[in-house]
């Protein structure tokens, strides 16, 4: 008996339990119906036991058969799968990708690098979604996101691109009108302007190198929910606000706003690059994910790259 698996007689094993005859899977597979039962019958010889009961009327899986139709259906499943991979690799990138990103992160670091990646690859189109509420990326049918987050565990693969860090800031007037918070815990007493789409929301958790933890439900005259709403305010130095790196360090090298509290450490986040799943990732994809990885995994937006600096909690 050869050692090779009978791949083909488990592939017709498992349309045949899929479609519940052996007509059925003959013409899903575009074979004839004598091809599928010869087949059938090798695997059945092959394994020592019979895997379907047969009479002229009905057809039905034995206790054996039900022990094994989930197992050849994922080898079925993992041979497409398989193919299609080679098909899409083997061919220029090309077709529509979906893609979910974060909205301010989107329209200042993604979307400015479009026109470099459709002169790359022409013959892929972006769908491209900016949302700050989490896509679902398997019920909406994304491709990929670009996901900033403290990622936690999932069925989804992601790659990290870059850290990204969160500062709290306020502008000169707002600190020399009413002060600059040495702790933590000063920030109740001061305007503190929320944004409430994060998953964690109204709690800044704080700590810095010795160990000490401080946590503060801020409150103040503005929540919103896009990040870029809070910064009118912030310059006008109405209010202090909890900001991703990403869009404070802009504001920093002509001190329109900057950092406070820079002895502690608010949680690290990360650029992640998201997909539903890291198998067979179609060619497209791969390359959107490579193009993304390339241009953003220095991280432009940071205060090492902008200013040199870097936070005394870090």
């Amino acid at each position: 008996m050869s050692k090779l698996p009978d791949f083909e007689g488990f592939a017709m094993f498992a349309k045949v339990a899929e479609e519940g005859s052996f007509a059925g899977a003959a013409t899903a597979m575009g074979v004839s119906v004598a091809t599928v039962s010869r087949a059938v019958t090798r695997l059945e010889e092959r394994l020592g036991g019979r895997l379907f009961n047969r009479t002229s009327r009905r057809l039905a899986l034995t206790d054996y058969g039900h022990m094994l139709a989930e197992r050849a259906a994922k080898i079925y499943a993992d041979a497409e799968e398989a193919e299609d991979f080679a098909r899409e690799t083997s061919s220029r990138p090309r077709g529509l990708v979906k893609l979910a990103a974060p909205l301010s992160f989107g329209a200042r670091w993604v979307a400015p690098l479009l026109p470099d990646f459709f002169r790359i690859y022409p013959d892929i189109s972006v769908d491209l979604h900016l949302t700050d509420v989490h896509a679902d990326l398997i019920g909406e049918g994304f491709d990929a996101a670009l996901r900033i987050a403290i990622l936690e565990d999932s069925s989804l693969a992601a790659r990290l691109i870059a850290p990204v860090r969160r500062f709290v800031v306020a502008s000169p007037a707002y600190l020399s009108r009413y002060g600059r918070p040495r702790h933590p815990q000063d920030l109740d007493a001061h305007q503190c302007l929320t944004y409430v789409n994060r998953t964690r929301r109204d709690v800044w958790r704080f700590t810095r190198s010795s160990g000490e933890e401080c946590t503060v439900t801020p409150g103040g005259a503005l929540r919103v929910t896009s990040v870029e709403a809070l910064l009118p305010m912030l310059v006008a130095g109405l209010g202090i606000a909890e900001l991703p790196e990403f869009v404070a360090t802009q504001y920093f090298p002509d001190e329109r706003l900057e950092p406070i509290l820079t002895d502690w450490r608010l949680p690290e986040g990360g650029l992640y690059f998201v997909t539903p799943t890291a198998r067979a990732r179609p060619a497209k994809v791969s390359a959107l994910a490579d193009f993304f990885i390339s241009r953003l995994a220095e991280a432009q937006w940071s205060a090492e790259t902008l200013m040199g600096w870097k936070p005394s909690g870090s």
